[in-house]
């Protein structure tokens, strides 16, 4: 039975054909996604083109350490998501509505909380713990202040465009991200090429821009979404909601969290090569983020499509969803190894200036090594999705910690040895991939789906 609630504003999952239904919400995803990473690739770019290598350098240093951050508030985010598409297929309007309340309330007591932890030890973070190089430190340190600052933004908007997506509209989020994005852009370009604010104005617009987002995204749900039409008792805090909310954000941010900490760790040993090896690892990790991103498209749509075929209880449907995912998911990765092969040094001398020869060396190389992994990769994407939108509250901490070691061991042994050298960043990535791939292939198969309940 359809969901009554169904509009332009919702879409129900639970009927219809499968792979249309994913399709049509990916795509919006995966433009979303795309400029997601416009705020970063452009700090980025204009880091290394109007500033210096240092300054790409510095920006890159951060990014680990404050994804440490990000990722608590996104995983949380995601987890409510899932929460209101369980409850939105079942067609337990007044459980989403309750779920949105309390969802504004934690995050945002959550995300300051975070933020300001991220303020307070930047520093001494990146000097004592990421052992940032002494001629990238100070930048390093204004960057990663100013923008766990504005952490509450982006964890407000991620969680308004989760419970968006929870009810199956992929397209208003995508909206408010594209202006904030062009905003995003002009800002970095006055902050840093007219006002010479360096990289702290890179910092202050790309903040600027994510709370603009999630004041956007928060007012017009409000004010034109049916399901954000909220009675003053809905207001009231259910301990239910938020210990379910917390049960499964919380492992998805206990995952999240597991592979940014990974990052952590591993950005000490990229640090102790030289900026160079530093830029080249920054360099693609931003192009790796958007190979990355378009298969978290395909993941969230599969959580949204799982999650309200679990609560309708239609296990069936549930099973197909993954089939459809993985083929779209093969396509996808088999397009992406020959676009690495053939044009991976064209995409790495979008960020760095052309003069940088050492740099675009190292990047395109890596970029080709990495492209031999998609397919792992894109196994692992399919997988979690399925396992997330079913709720299953102890795969994330699996996939988190096979992660976690992966990335830990692997780049010290591998970087280690002579023949090897700094490769080993790259190549272990690859091998953490396959693991994570199998372990969630694995998992995956251990559910009863049938009767849509996760056993």
């Amino acid at each position: 039975m359809a969901n009554p609630m169904a509009d332009k504003y919702a879409k129900d999952m639970t009927q219809g054909d499968p792979t249309r239904l994913i399709l049509a919400f990916m795509l919006p995803m995966m433009m979303g996604n795309i400029f997601q990473q416009f705020y970063n690739i452009v700090d980025t770019i204009i880091a290394g083109r109007f500033i210096d290598a240092r300054a790409l350098a510095a920006v890159g240093s951060t990014g680990h350490v404050t994804n440490l951050f990000f990722a608590l508030g996104n995983g949380l985010a995601t987890g409510i998501g899932i929460v209101v598409s369980q409850f939105f297929g079942a067609g337990n309007m007044k459980g989403v509505k309750k779920v949105i309340t309390n969802a504004l309330v934690i995050v945002t007591a959550t995300s300051v909380f975070v933020g300001l932890i991220g303020f307070a030890f930047s520093r001494p973070v990146l000097t004592y713990v990421m052992k940032t190089p002494e001629d990238i430190l100070e930048n390093a340190v204004a960057y990663m202040s100013i923008t766990c600052i504005g952490f509450f933004g982006t964890a407000l908007y991620n969680t308004i465009s989760y419970i968006m997506r929870g009810i199956g509209d992929s397209k208003t989020p995508l909206y408010f991200l594209i202006i904030s994005s062009f905003l995003n852009v002009a800002m970095d370009l006055v902050f840093v090429i007219a006002f010479g604010m360096g990289v702290s104005g890179l910092a202050i617009a790309t903040i600027t821009a994510q709370i603009l987002s999630a004041v956007c995204s928060i007012t017009y749900a409000f004010f034109k979404n049916p399901v954000f039409k909220i009675d003053k008792s809905d207001w009231k805090m259910d301990p239910h909601i938020i210990i379910k909310c917390y049960k499964i954000g919380g492992s998805m941010a206990l995952q999240s969290g597991l592979v940014a900490l990974s990052f952590v760790i591993l950005q000490r040993v990229i640090n102790s090569f030289d900026s160079v090896v530093v830029a080249a690892f920054t360099t693609t990790s931003k192009i790796e983020n958007l190979v990355n991103m378009q298969f978290k498209a395909l993941q969230d749509s599969l959580s949204t499509f799982t999650g309200q075929n679990i609560g309708a209880k239609q296990g069936k449907r549930v099973r197909k969803g993954f089939q459809n995912g993985m083929k779209m998911m093969i396509l996808y990765a088999v397009v992406m190894i020959i676009v690495m092969g053939l044009f991976g040094d064209v995409l790495v001398k979008i960020f760095i200036d052309s003069s940088e020869t050492d740099i675009i060396a190292y990047g395109s190389k890596a970029m080709r090594i990495l492209s031999y992994f998609y397919l792992p990769l894109g196994m692992i994407y399919v997988c979690r999705g399925t396992l997330n939108g079913a709720g299953d509250a102890k795969f994330p901490a699996i996939s988190g910690a096979s992660e976690m070691i992966g990335r830990i061991i692997f780049p010290a042994l591998l970087c280690s040895l002579p023949f090897i050298g700094a490769w080993g960043l790259w190549i272990s990535t690859g091998i953490t991939w396959t693991i994570v791939g199998v372990t969630a292939f694995i998992r995956f198969n251990m559910k009863d789906w049938r009767g849509g309940l996760d056993i």
